[in-house]
């Protein structure tokens, strides 16, 4: 399929005349039912932001190797910091990728022995002192994505016969943030094609910004599709949260990146607004129109998802980040860390 069938939706149609607003509704409840993602304009991120997020990624990824494992992600059991190119695992490959995760601005949770493993997941993040004009770059852009995704999960309620406040609740307080800055070093240095591999992602919704390098693919229907750069746009995708509230109407969809070609790289920022770690996933009562195309969530073996935000949050992580959970959640490895949300 060409990048075409990836639909386009202007958020500004939702404020717009009522006639407007449920064209807008009808467009979205399809695309996210059909591929789960989209490309999304009239967002209003001041776009001199999303410049200063491209640059100061560069920035951080040009650091010497030193001053960026300052801040290696395996110091943190937040699984906050720094994770050098192929350190991070999806489906027991290694991702040709850089990176740093940055998330919500908080102190670690005072632990106790009786305290769940995913409180270990609150705590504060790693900022590179080589770097002090990351962090506040990086906070505007978390406050700016949560605006924009805030406002989709209204109008996501609405496109599912919902009362427009219904999902607010899961990110009024203490939602789980997180941002990611990646960097994709190009084909001549890897004998790989493997930028990230297949997944789903855990929140309620993403938010992305891409450079001018091609690379991301969603499958649908058995086909890769790609999702390239598009000017004065940024792409959004369904998380599993939102697959389970829906019951499977909304499907959270495999998507991947290839690596670039050789002499080229590729740059992006991820924003990902999910659900408070102790909060369970509510589950819709759709209009039986949409009911009787809900196809519950997806049962995958190797992936399966879990209401309890915390818990499914955390099988995540100690999947792809071996180092981190051998070194602060030895505990649990062998473990389950929670059940299918059947």
């Amino acid at each position: 399929m060409p990048d075409t069938e990836i639909p386009q939706l202007d958020l500004r149609r939702f404020a717009a005349s009522p006639a407007e607003r449920a064209e807008f509704l009808e467009a979205l409840r399809e695309a996210a039912r059909h591929t789960g993602f989209l490309y999304l304009s009239g967002h209003g991120i001041d776009g001199e932001l999303l410049h200063d997020l491209i640059d100061v990624s560069h920035r951080f990824f040009k650091l010497p190797e030193h001053d960026k494992l300052a801040v290696e992600m395996v110091n943190s059991p937040h699984f906050r910091g720094y994770n050098r190119v192929a350190q991070e695992l999806t489906r027991e490959r290694r991702d040709w990728r850089e990176q740093i995760d940055i998330g919500a601005e908080q102190v670690a949770a005072a632990l106790g022995p009786g305290s769940p493993a995913w409180l270990r997941l609150r705590g504060p993040n790693q900022w590179p002192p080589a770097l002090p004009e990351l962090r506040p770059i990086v906070l505007r852009w978390q406050t700016a994505g949560t605006g924009v995704l805030a406002t989709l999960l209204r109008a996501f309620a609405l496109a599912l016969g919902q009362q427009e406040e219904v999902l607010t609740p899961l990110i009024t307080l203490d939602p789980h943030l997180l941002v990611k800055l990646i960097r994709y070093p190009g084909r001549d240095i890897t004998d790989t094609d493997q930028g990230v591999g297949a997944h789903k992602d855990s929140g309620l919704l993403t938010l992305l910004l891409q450079d001018d390098q091609g690379g991301l693919q969603v499958e649908v229907d058995g086909a890769w599709i790609d999702v390239p750069p598009r000017p004065d746009t940024l792409v959004v995708n369904i998380g599993e949260l939102l697959e389970l509230a829906s019951d499977g109407y909304l499907r959270a969809t495999l998507h991947r990146v290839v690596t670039p070609p050789a002499r080229r790289e590729r740059v992006s920022v991820a924003f990902f607004l999910g659900a408070p770690l102790d909060s369970t996933v509510p589950l819709l009562e759709l209009p039986p129109r949409l009911a009787a195309q809900a196809r519950g969530p997806e049962r995958d073996p190797n992936n399966p998802l879990i209401r309890h935000v915390g818990e499914n949050y955390l099988k995540g992580r100690l999947r792809s980040h071996p180092d981190v959970a051998r070194r602060h959640y030895a505990d649990l490895l062998g473990r389950d860390t929670g059940k299918d949300a059947r």
